[in-house]
């Protein structure tokens, strides 16, 4: 055991060593990193070396110390943390209906494209109904620019993919946001 004679004393890299419960190498290593003070050869400063190792041990456990693993593993659980929080976030929202799956919106949007698709597709004929006077050249010219269209439209749309299994918000959280409402 380590007997000193008052705190503001000197001991030796052993006696620090011992106190500390770590190998006389070790003191030295300290000594290198400025976390403990020596007055002369082979001799440390008790209070101040004191002082400083353990201002050095809370910043290693707070995780802003010189200690790379211990501050990676602080990193490492924070952002585990963050992307936890993130899980049980989208989780609730889908819950509470403010994200829908991708493939619902998709079957939703395919069957209004196909509604306005067959209406459309069906001017022709009404216009032709209504229009007695219009000729059959009229009539096709017309069904021809409407598919040209509706073609052009379906071709622009696959610019706009979504990943498989991605959430998109929902009509109503959409709403929400816009007139301002949580």
């Amino acid at each position: 055991m380590v007997k000193t004679q008052s705190l503001n004393g000197e001991v030796s890299a052993k006696e620090l060593a011992e106190l500390f419960g770590i190998s006389d190498r070790s003191v030295r290593e300290l000594h290198d990193r400025g976390t403990v003070k020596k007055s002369a050869r082979g001799r440390y400063l008790l209070t101040e070396s004191v002082q400083l190792y353990t201002a050095h041990l809370r910043g290693v456990a707070a995780g802003r110390g010189g200690e790379g693993g211990v501050l990676d593993l602080t990193v490492e659980r924070a952002r585990l943390a963050k992307e936890q929080a993130d899980a049980v976030s989208l989780k609730n929202a889908v819950m509470r209906r403010e994200l829908v799956p991708v493939s619902d919106v998709e079957r939703e949007w395919m069957s209004v494209g196909r509604q306005v698709r067959s209406g459309m597709l069906a001017v022709p004929s009404r216009v032709r109904q209504s229009l007695p006077h219009l000729t059959a050249f009229d009539a096709d010219l017309i069904d021809r620019e409407i598919r040209d269209a509706l073609t052009g439209l379906a071709d622009n749309d696959s610019d706009h993919e979504v990943a498989v299994g991605d959430v998109v918000e929902s009509d109503a959280a959409a709403k929400a946001k816009v007139v301002g409402v949580d």
